[in-house]
């Protein structure tokens, strides 16, 4: 039997990442939110995995696909709503929107549109702890299409050389955009690149929040003992095309169909919470309504919330 106080955590953080997500989608459909947005949905064990396994005054480095890094991080979901909405009260002021949320204070380094730039800047700020003796360990989020540009090679022999306190998050949904890994790569396993660099590597299953957990507290601990740094090849299917407006034709039905079934990251963190924790249908609804009605909430909290003030705006391109 699992803790049930951690359970109930991981599937209520699951659950919220799922709904925001599907909330989100809606609120895009009616032009409420603009430009791009790349869904989370069926990688949700990863971030919550990761990031329920680090410290609080830890450092996590986001992606293009970084809503579920932030929720899983402790963003308020009213905050969160409102940058979508490209409002004041957004945690940038609106100005960063779906693509570039970010909360230095709160150790969140910031998510970025950019495929495979947040790696420098997790390990800048990982070697930042190394020289104050913070005893903070790093998670670099980045994807499997991310594993294939240079600044991934270049920043993870840094990090390897100088036993950087950090855990490399390879989320691995398969495809670069619409094209397959297996086009892309001739080593079977992403993992394996980090053994020419020294680095100690495991091969995950996204999918299994339980899982993630345990390696992810695993390479914290390792990190913290200055072992570091630590790659984790997180195996997933996201659940859908590569943005919100992209059909996913490219991706076979009955793939599809397993990992939105049987390899439901939620259904899983779900069936775990029952079967581990002991807890009931009722409890496990509980929890649910919680999160739903936190997120009605913030929907209306990020509706009623003023339009960012353009004079404003300006007088910061000037300043800066």
């Amino acid at each position: 039997m699992h803790d049930k106080e951690l359970l109930s955590e991981l599937y209520r953080q699951i659950y919220t990442i799922r709904l925001f997500e599907t909330r989100c989608i809606k609120l895009y459909r009616q032009g409420l939110i603009r430009g791009y947005f790349h869904p989370y949905l069926g990688e949700e064990a990863i971030a919550v995995g990761v990031c329920s396994a680090l410290n609080d005054d830890d450092y996590i480095v986001s992606t293009h696909r970084g809503h579920g890094h932030c929720i899983a991080w402790g963003a308020e979901l009213n905050r969160m709503v409102a940058e979508l909405l490209g409002k004041q009260t957004g945690y940038c002021g609106g100005r960063g929107g779906s693509m570039h949320i970010a909360d230095v204070r709160a150790g969140n380094l910031g998510a970025n549109g950019i495929v495979g730039a947040g790696i420098p800047m997790g390990v800048g700020a990982a070697l930042g702890s190394s020289i104050r003796e913070d005893g903070k360990v790093t998670a670099i989020f980045f994807s499997d299409g991310a594993a294939n540009n240079g600044v991934f090679a270049e920043a993870m022999n840094l990090a390897a050389i100088w036993n950087l306190p950090t855990i490399l998050v390879l989320e691995n949904n398969h495809y670069a955009v619409s094209t397959p890994i297996e086009q892309l790569c001739r080593t079977k396993n992403l993992a394996d690149r980090a053994a020419g660099y020294g680095v100690e590597n495991h091969i995950v299953d996204g999918n299994d929040v339980l899982q993630v957990y345990a390696q992810a507290k695993d390479a914290a601990d390792r990190c913290r003992n200055g072992k570091g740094p630590v790659l984790l090849e997180c195996n997933t299917y996201r659940h859908q095309g590569h943005h919100v407006n992209d059909p996913g034709d490219y991706m076979p039905k009955d793939k599809l169909e397993y990992y939105r079934g049987e390899k439901d990251p939620l259904r899983i963190a779900r069936q775990y919470l029952i079967d581990q924790a002991g807890a009931t249908e009722e409890e496990v609804v509980t929890i649910e309504s919680e999160v739903e009605a936190a997120l009605d909430q913030a929907v209306l909290f990020a509706e009623e919330s003023k339009e960012p003030d353009v004079n404003e705006f300006l007088q910061e391109v000037k300043n800066n």
